[in-house]
C-alpha cells in the first residue's frame, strides 16, 4: 500500500495507473479541465457532489477520498491493485485470524445483507474485473443463482455512508465442475448454470470462493466471521472448499487457516505482468474451527 497525503496525489496515481489524460478526466466529471489540475496540484478540494462522482467514476473506495478530500488531509494508504486501504501502516495487516475465529459469533453488522439488486451484481461484478486473474467476469444469473441456493454466503457489504464496501460470491457447485476447474479444462467463467447445485443434496459439497473482497481489514472481519461461522455450524463436514485468487491477501488467509495450495497459473503470471501467479486453493474449515 501507498501512502498518501493529499486528493491530488490520489488523482494523478489514479490517471497514471489507468491511462486516463486530464481532458477524459474533466469530460468524465463534467468540469473544466483547470479544474482536475486545481484538484490535482491541491490548489481546491472537490465538492461534496463530486465526492460522490468521483467514487463512481474512480471505484476508490469514499472513505479514502473522504480522507484525503479535506482542509486537513487524513493520510491514507491505498492500494489500487486490490482496491483496499487502511489508515495506518498496523491496520495494514491482516487481522489475526485466530482472534476473528474466537469472536466471529459476536461480529455482525447491519451494513451487510444478502445480494438481490441489480446494482448489488453490477458494484460485484465491477469489484471482480479489478481482480488480475479475471478477464471476464461470470454472468448475473450465475450469482443469482447462487444466491438462491446459498443466501448464507452470498452477500454485500456497505460502508457507514451507503457506499459499496465488499462482498462474498461461493458458487455451490458439483464435485465433477470443481474438477474440470482443478484440472483445468474448464475455467471459471465457463461454469454453467446447470452446474450450480443444491448443496444440501450432495454428499460431498464444492463450496467455490468465487471472490470475497473488501475494502479494508475491518470490512474482511466482518466478511470472515460469516464465512467461517457458516462453515462451523454446517453439519456434514465431509465438504471442499475451494479458492482460485490473485490477491496477496487471500493467499495469506488461506495458508493462515491451512488451506492447501493445489497449482499456480504460473503462464497467466506472465500473461499478467504480475508479481504473484493466480492461485487455486482447496481444503476444509474443519480442524481450523475444532477448537
Amino acid at each position: 500500500m501507498k501512502k498518501y497525503t493529499s486528493i491530488g496525489e490520489l488523482l494523478l496515481d489514479y490517471r497514471e495507473l489507468s491511462d486516463v489524460s486530464q481532458t477524459d478526466l474533466a469530460s468524465k466529471f463534467d468540469v473544466d479541465v483547470r479544474t482536475i489540475l486545481r484538484w490535482e496540484k491541491n490548489q481546491t478540494l472537490l465538492k461534496p457532489d463530486k465526492e460522490e462522482e468521483m467514487v463512481d467514476i474512480t471505484f476508490i473506495p469514499y472513505q479514502v477520498i473522504r480522507n484525503l478530500n479535506a482542509p486537513v488531509a487524513i493520510p491514507t494508504y491505498y492500494d489500487f491493485d486490490i482496491r483496499k486501504y487502511a489508515l495506518s501502516s498496523l491496520t495494514k495487516e491482516l487481522p489475526d485470524i485466530n482472534s476473528v475465529k474466537t469472536r466471529m459469533n459476536s461480529v455482525k453488522t447491519e451494513r451487510m445483507r444478502t445480494i438481490k439488486h441489480e446494482s448489488d451484481l453490477n458494484e460485484i461484478i465491477r469489484c471482480c474485473l479489478v481482480q488480475k486473474h479475471i478477464s471476464k467476469s461470470i454472468n448475473k444469473e450465475l450469482i443469482l443463482k447462487a444466491v438462491e441456493f446459498l443466501p448464507e454466503l452470498n452477500f454485500i457489504l456497505f460502508d457507514t455512508s451507503g457506499f459499496y464496501s465488499g462482498h462474498s460470491v461461493f458458487l455451490p457447485i458439483s464435485q465433477d465442475c470443481y474438477q474440470k476447474i482443478k484440472n483445468k479444462s474448464i475455467t471459471e467463467d465457463e461454469i454453467s448454470l446447470d452446474q450450480i447445485i443444491d448443496y444440501k443434496m450432495e454428499e460431498k459439497p464444492v463450496f467455490y470462493a468465487y471472490d470475497i473482497n473488501a475494502d479494508c481489514n475491518e470490512n474482511i472481519i466482518f466478511i470472515i466471521s460469516a464465512v467461517l461461522k457458516f462453515f462451523k455450524d454446517f453439519p456434514n463436514k465431509n465438504y471442499t472448499y475451494a479458492s482460485y485468487a490473485s490477491r496477496h491477501d487471500t493467499f495469506e488467509l488461506n495458508e493462515l487457516i491451512g488451506i492447501n495450495l493445489i497449482w499456480e497459473d504460473k503462464i497467466l503470471q506472465n500473461d499478467l505482468e504480475s508479481k504473484a501467479a493466480p492461485r487455486l486453493y482447496e481444503g476444509n474449515f474443519t480442524e481450523f474451527l475444532k477448537n
